[in-house]
């Protein structure tokens, strides 16, 4: 036994007791008066506690010496929990294994617990000693205790709909734990539909340590005792239920009597729905009751569930007998008005005295038990498994649960959020009408991306959430703050190794450092838009007036101002890339993908436009979320080239998982995700050239353009495990990249060689179109040389401005002269303007840049060597003019 296992065994003798009776106190006096007790007596009478004088323990007193009661005591002694037992540290805790299950493994976690303990002690015991997970819901079943039959169809609906409800959820059940009743139906459901997997399996059972046939069994500290579910069936005791994964048996001091467990169960119940449901979360543990079949016990019951402050509601199944069916038929009867007719109500106390075996007092008793329930309709819930209107059990229970807690709109969405049942929320939570708070919705977008709700990130942006209008530079920063463990300190150690520095404790990476992650994984040419200069200085600004001064006015807010101009901004640039015949004048040139706009707001303050799907794939991505990194990957636009990106991050991630000394599975996992976004490449590609090719060519050059221009081609031919596009398309693109705007296919460089020694043969070369150039990647820094016809000259000073116009020609009368110069000087100007463009685009050209530094290098070489000696190391000393310059140049390169 290791160290922890001591510490936690220490604990549990430390903190949880078991009472053992210490004064025999007969339960009958009749005709027992030997002195001393004979051995008959002590075979026979038993103690109020339940057990016989040989089982007593005696070691702070001796035993009685008579069991006639002394003279002058006239009524017998009241036996009391109190008074006559003693607490000492339990001495039964361990694991219990169940023989019977030949075809799974069943065990449980057990331990023996005074009746008086603290639940707080005991969550702790469940949660840190056990190490359960956190609840998101409670389901505490309720019912008959004594073996009884439920129709085929509502034990179909019972088992199924409480065990996905709690899969689903994440709830624990909580039951009395013994094989009779209702807590062997809910074992049989979690034999049928619960899963293998022990650590999902949280079904509590509490149950009475005096009422567990064979408790003795399982007596001793922090043991594994295999136990037999196979009880006598003429004893009173029950045994445990082999499907049950933890138990706490309550001990009072008694033996074979029952029901000394539901105080400590209420008690830990309210303690439960004390918990959080999710850290992120300020929200409760929801209960609910469940109720099937039942005797006059489960009435008070739900009485005590719905009348508390605040109310747990109740879920009841029609149709399993006794209890549930009178709950059922009396909150149908008095659905609209609360009192049952007379001869109704005659009726109805006959069902009751049928269904408990009771007298008409104690049938009328129950009838006022079950008015008072009825005073708190809206907290039952009736579930009619025979109706064909009914939806299925398990979403009737979580929508009950919703409706019981009568919490707010944003209440219900962060429960059905910590549920993960995105159909729940859009069936119950997201309809029509309903109103918000403001900013509840954008609160819920950042706690599915925080807590990995793909489902919910979906149904959020199927009713118009919008990403322009939710991501911020707060929220993407926390965002990549939130997240965990072993992915927490892989992210830092990638900031450690792009900054090339050790990060302080405490440290909280910004977008910036960010930046220079996706630059150190990417690799090559490509520039983060977090690291550019406009988005540091607005960033910058915005931390200065962060820490200087305390305004509502945050940059998030004013960035939210900005959304939709921005937006537009961003749709005017993609337009452009994918169609180059507009006009000059109706579009927009920017530097980089993320534009930068001058706020209204704040004079003179440039603030950077609002995020998209690009910024939280990358975020995905970096966290390791890849189902997350799949869903934002649909969404958004360059899908081909986020493709790429993702598929080069994974590589570079998994190469930095392996010089980590990492787990072999991390990197392992990281090699898939990256083969997996490289497929989806393929596949868009392959598919677009299927279609089109020159719609193909166009969607790779544009989304080329959107992502550094040539950095996405580097990553399509460095990245992938296999081409993206057929050789002889490849071949295609690489040509138009090398030949830039000029267009020639044969002898190329006889053409070029010439023009290089011959400057006026430029302008007899042949030049791409503006259709064909489209589909070559540009530098967003090259200066684009647009030939725009001039649309008017300046009119000159004292000509009158508002003279007639002549209707067929568009001119004025006395000025067609003037307009025929004008068109002879916008003629030459344009003509100008298409030298000088042709001038640029030929030296501009990579392929004219390779022949002109090869020649200028063939004919410099011998004049460098001529002019150029060695020096006292070997090396080249001293160069002189343009040879030197060039020699020098081939040396060092």
């Amino acid at each position: 036994m290791n160290f922890t296992e001591k510490t936690g065994a220490s604990w549990i003798e430390e903190t949880f007791f078991r009472r053992e009776c210490v004064k025999f106190i007969p339960s009958s006096w009749d005709q027992h008066r030997c002195i001393p007790v004979c051995q008959v007596c002590q075979s026979l009478i038993r103690c109020c506690c339940g057990r016989l004088m040989g089982e007593h323990s005696w070691e702070e007193s001796c035993p009685p010496t008579s069991l006639y009661p002394s003279p002058g005591q006239d009524m017998e002694e009241e036996w009391s929990m109190e008074a006559h037992t003693k607490a000492s540290p339990t001495n039964a805790y361990g694991i219990v294994d169940f023989q019977d299950t030949a075809t799974r493994v069943c065990r449980a976690k057990y331990v023996r617990v005074a009746v008086d303990s603290k639940p707080e002690a005991l969550l702790q015991l469940m949660l840190k000693e056990w190490q359960m997970e956190r609840p998101k819901l409670l389901l505490t079943v309720h019912g008959g205790s004594e073996n009884f039959l439920l129709p085929p169809k509502v034990k179909q609906a019972f088992s199924k709909g409480l065990i996905m409800a709690a899969i689903s959820t994440g709830a624990w059940i909580i039951t009395d734990g013994v094989n009779t009743g209702v807590s062997k139906y809910v074992g049989e459901a979690v034999k049928l539909f619960g899963g293998h997997d022990l650590r999902k399996r949280n079904t509590i059972g509490i149950a009475p340590w005096g009422m567990i046939d064979n408790n003795l069994d399982l007596i001793g500290r922090d043991v594994f005792r295999p136990y037999q579910p196979l009880g006598n069936p003429l004893s009173k005791r029950a045994c445990l239920n082999g499907f049950h994964s933890h138990f706490l048996f309550v001990d009072d001091g008694t033996s074979g009597k029952p029901c000394c467990h539901q105080g400590l169960r209420r008690k830990l119940e309210k303690h439960i729905q004390l918990l959080k449901i999710h850290p992120r979360l300020n929200q409760g543990v929801p209960a609910l009751c469940v109720v099937v079949e039942g005797g006059p016990a489960v009435i008070s019951t739900v009485l005590n569930y719905v009348s508390n402050v605040p109310p747990v509601p109740v879920f009841i199944f029609e149709g399993s007998g006794r209890a549930a069916d009178l709950f059922a038929f009396l909150h149908k009867q008095t659905a609209n008005d609360r009192e049952l007719e007379s001869d109704i109500k005659e009726d109805f106390l006959g069902r009751i005295g049928d269904a408990f075996g009771v007298e008409s007092p104690e049938a009328a008793q129950l009838y006022t038990l079950l008015q008072q329930c009825m005073d708190h309709r809206e907290s039952i819930t009736i579930f009619d498994s025979d109706s064909d209107e009914q939806m299925s059990t398990d979403a009737a229970i979580l929508s009950s649960v919703l409706k019981g807690t009568k919490a707010s709109p944003s209440g219900q969405l962060r429960l059905a959020l910590a549920w993960d049942r995105a159909d729940i929320a859009q069936k119950d939570i997201l309809v029509y009408g309903q109103h918000w708070h403001m900013g509840s919705l954008e609160q819920a977008m950042l706690d599915a991306l925080v807590m990995d709700r793909v489902s919910f990130v979906k149904l959020l942006i199927d009713n118009g959430m919008t990403m322009s209008r939710f991501l911020t530079v707060d929220r993407l920063e926390e965002l990549y703050n939130s997240s965990q463990g072993q992915t927490q300190r892989f992210l830092r150690h990638l900031v450690e190794d792009a900054k090339q520095t050790s990060l302080p404790i405490g440290y909280r990476p910004s977008l910036i450092d960010m930046g220079l992650v996706i630059e150190y994984l990417i690799g090559g040419a490509y520039r983060s838009s977090y690291t550019r200069k406009n988005f540091r200085a607005a960033y910058s600004r915005m931390q200065g007036r962060e820490s200087g001064q305390d305004s509502s006015s945050s940059f998030s807010n004013q960035r939210g101002r900005m959304s939709l101009k921005s937006r537009s901004l961003q749709d005017l640039h993609f337009f452009r890339t994918a169609q180059p015949y507009r006009s000059k004048d109706q579009t927009v040139s920017t530097g980089s993908t993320h534009l930068v706009v001058l706020s209204p707001s704040v004079t003179g303050t440039l603030l950077p436009c609002p995020f998209n799907f690009n910024d939280l794939f990358v975020w995905a991505v970096l966290q390791q979320r890849q189902q997350m990194a799949l869903f934002l990957w649909q969404h958004g636009e360059e899908a081909l080239a986020r493709a790429i990106v993702g598929c080069k991050l994974y590589r570079s991630m998994a190469f930095e998982a392996r010089q980590s000394n990492m787990d072999d599975i991390i990197a392992e996992r990281f090699k898939a995700y990256s083969m997996e976004f490289g497929q989806l490449a393929v596949d868009v590609l392959d598919c677009a050239f299927q279609q089109n090719e020159q719609m193909a060519m166009k969607l790779l050059t544009s989304e080329m353009e959107a992502w550094s221009n040539f950095t996405c081609l580097q990553l399509a031919v460095s990245s992938c495990h296999r081409p993206f596009v057929s050789h002889s398309c490849t071949q295609t693109l690489l040509t138009d990249l090398w030949t830039g705007p000029l267009n020639m296919r044969k002898n190329s460089f006889l053409k070029i060689i010439l023009s290089l020694l011959l400057p006026p043969a430029i302008l007899l070369l042949e030049f791409k179109s503006k259709a064909e150039m489209c589909h070559v990647p540009q530098s967003h820094e090259t200066p684009l040389f647009g030939i725009e016809p001039v649309k008017s000259l300046p009119v000159p000073k004292g000509s009158d401005q508002m003279d007639s116009v002549d209707a067929e020609r568009g001119l004025p009368f006395q000025d067609k002269s003037v307009g025929s110069a004008s068109e002879m000087v916008s003629n030459a100007f344009r003509q100008c303007l298409s030298w000088i463009k042709r001038m640029y685009d030929f030296y501009t050209a990579p392929v004219v840049k390779f022949w002109f530094h090869t020649v200028d290098v063939l004919l410099v070489l011998p004049d460098a060597v001529l002019l150029c000696h060695p020096g006292e190391d070997g090396g080249i000393a001293k160069c002189s003019g343009v040879a030197g310059y060039c020699l020098h140049y081939i040396h060092w390169s």
